[in-house]
């Protein structure tokens, strides 16, 4: 069975960090380790000790700090700087302030998703290999061998590409991917390693066991159901925890590390379609004893320490997150005693450091240039051209054409699709505007100009809505918009996101006509839907094309996860995007662009 295997794996790569430890300890303390080896025990046994857990998470293939979209130096307003190419020299700096043997370094997830540079080498040279060839090594995963990572909690994106992909990287990973509620969807056992445990060397003294256990998030069976479905189940992170904590403790874990793809107010983005919390890291704090710390991921934010109460105990446990794509490292530093021969913890705290005032790894630069370089030339290849810039900036207040581009190919795509029967329906589409920043100059159109408008691996689906249905659909998606009474000044800076309903999960409609009334309540806000001239009936039936992240219920919109499928591909969307313009060889508003929705209040349109 796999997981025996990677047991034995984890046995040897086990005995070779020991032993690195062991070496390492000897340089840090003057040879006392050496000294041990050779049956030399110190005078007197050190009765404390301390150690530290470093963090990443969201790191979403980012190597360097290099903003492929921009084909520039990463830029954003706070002056963060990405990839861990920087946060590895941050972790060489603490090994060598805390000495080698203290420091353990984990990930909690969303690892092999999410640049180009992740793109290229899940699509264009996978990493899977083609044509019976092996592929290259992923560059994260030469990144994180490099920087000597013990262990990585999977995330939810770590699915996209498929399950081949994953178990590709994982068997180029020197440290295990952790999924204790990922299991195998007919016996229910784990599919990936639940935990790891690692032992921190004293001399002298007993190790110090560390016990670190992995957790995903339930989401994937939404959001990557096409992957999974039939494969792979994801239970609670609770549930699986209060199986897992207890066994780490049994093995004489001194110290229980938990490393989680899943935030920490416990909220959810599904509604009722999973029967568990998408942001749990709270709840397992609160709900399961035994956890001294956790690294939490998923929500991309930052939280430097944060303590939760456990109820059973009454014990206070550790989180930190570090927000995402190598913005910073978290450090968790943990003071322990000998009482008997058992090492307990007596002081832990947390806090997040930033990385954007050091050099980039030479190191990770030597290995990973020409890689870069590769995808770099890639994203740079002209597909086309486009007659007039199109911009994104506005695109969450109107109907903007660059996002008609969208629409035009998810409905051309599905058209050719359909049965002759759903053929006869009206078409439409829903998409959402990934990136304000997103632009298409006028002249030379490159790949990296599309990807940055789609910057999701979505594929496509066809999915059937009574216009009832549609209209709920516009309504849940007008959430999105605070109310603004007739009368008061639209601030566009203040008018989105309401809810907490972000850009990503904002989606417009083409092919039908509608007015947003933000001076209305939510619920009541879409006035006029017309398809064709006419008035939607609630019981009309349409082909609404939608990519597969919300077709599976991402969001939580209504109807659309359990509407019947009309078309499905396994297509990526900006691939089709990139095929339209390399086959039409012009991208023309003209061919697209259609003004079929606006904001209004009380009927008085707002731009």
């Amino acid at each position: 069975m796999t997981h025996s295997r990677m047991n034995r794996r984890e046995f040897v790569k086990k005995s070779a960090v020991t032993g690195a430890a062991v070496a390492a300890a000897g340089a840090v303390s003057g040879g006392t380790a050496e000294a041990a080896d050779r049956g030399h025990h110190p005078e007197k046994a050190p009765r404390t000790w301390s150690f530290s857990i470093l963090g990443t998470t969201d790191l979403h293939s980012h190597v360097f700090d290099w903003d492929y979209y921009a084909d520039a130096p990463y830029t954003d307003k706070a002056g963060n700087s990405v990839g861990v190419a920087r946060v590895a020299t941050l972790v060489k700096q603490q090994r060598e302030a805390k000495g080698e043997h203290r420091v353990l370094l984990v990930d909690a997830g969303d690892i092999i998703q999410g640049t180009s540079l992740a793109y290229y080498f899940a699509r264009v040279d996978p990493i899977t290999g083609t044509d019976g060839e092996s592929g290259p090594k992923h560059p994260m995963a030469v990144a994180m061998n490099h920087m000597r990572y013990d262990a990585a909690a999977l995330g939810n994106h770590e699915f996209n590409y498929g399950i081949e992909t994953l178990r590709k990287f994982e068997d180029q990973c020197d440290f295990p991917l952790l999924g204790a509620n990922a299991l195998h969807a007919t016996s229910l056992r784990p599919a990936f390693e639940p935990y790891t445990v690692k032992r921190i060397k004293v001399p002298g003294a007993p190790d110090i066991k560390v016990g670190i256990l992995g957790l995903t998030n339930p989401g994937i069976a939404i959001w990557d159901k096409d992957n999974v479905g039939g494969k792979l189940v994801f239970p609670g992170l609770v549930e699986q925890a209060k199986k897992y904590v207890p066994r780490l403790r049994a093995l004489g874990c001194d110290v229980v590390f938990l490393t989680d793809h899943s935030g920490l107010d416990g909220s959810s983005s599904w509604g009722d379609a999973l029967p568990y919390i998408e942001n749990a890291s709270n709840l397992v704090a609160e709900q399961v004893p035994g956890i001294d710390a956790i690294l939490v991921g998923h929500t991309h934010v930052e939280v430097p320490s944060y303590t939760v109460k456990n109820e059973q105990t009454g014990e206070d446990v550790l989180l930190s997150e570090p927000y995402c794509w190598g913005y910073r490292l978290s450090v968790f530093d943990f003071e322990l005693e000998l009482h008997h021969g058992q090492w307990k913890v007596t002081g832990k705290k947390a806090q997040t450091l930033d990385p954007k005032g050091v050099d980039e790894d030479p190191e990770i630069k030597k290995l990973l240039e020409a890689d870069h370089e590769l995808v770099v030339k890639y994203v740079n290849t002209p597909v086309g051209t486009c007659t007039t810039d199109l911009s994104a900036a506005d695109s969450c207040w109107k109907d903007v054409p660059i996002m008609d581009f969208i629409h035009k190919v998810q409905m051309e795509t599905v058209k050719t699709g359909l049965s002759a029967a759903d053929a006869a329906l009206p078409l439409i589409s829903v998409a959402a505007p990934f990136s304000r920043t997103a632009d298409i100059p006028q002249g030379n159109v490159t790949i990296r100009d599309i990807a940055g408008l789609y910057i999701y691996d979505n594929t496509l689906y066809g999915k059937k809505l009574t216009g009832a249905q549609l209209k709920d659909y516009l309504e849940y998606a007008a959430k999105y918009y605070h109310q603004v009474p007739a009368g008061t000044k639209v601030d566009t800076a203040t008018l989105t996101n309401a809810n907490s309903f972000w850009d990503y999960m904002y989606d417009t409609a083409a092919g039908v006509d509608y007015e947003i009334d933000i001076a209305q309540p939510e619920g009541s806000r879409i006035k006029n839907l017309f398809y064709n001239g006419a008035p939607v009936a609630a019981d009309q039936v349409f082909v609404v094309a939608v990519n597969n992240y919300r077709a599976n219920g991402g969001s939580g919109y209504p109807h659309i996860a359990s509407a019947e499928i009309a078309y499905s591909s396994t297509n990526e969307i900006r691939q089709l995007m990139i095929d339209y313009v390399t086959a039409t060889k012009s991208l023309d508003p003209a061919d697209f662009a259609v003004t079929n929705w606006r904001l209004t209040q009380d009927g008085t349109p707002v731009f």
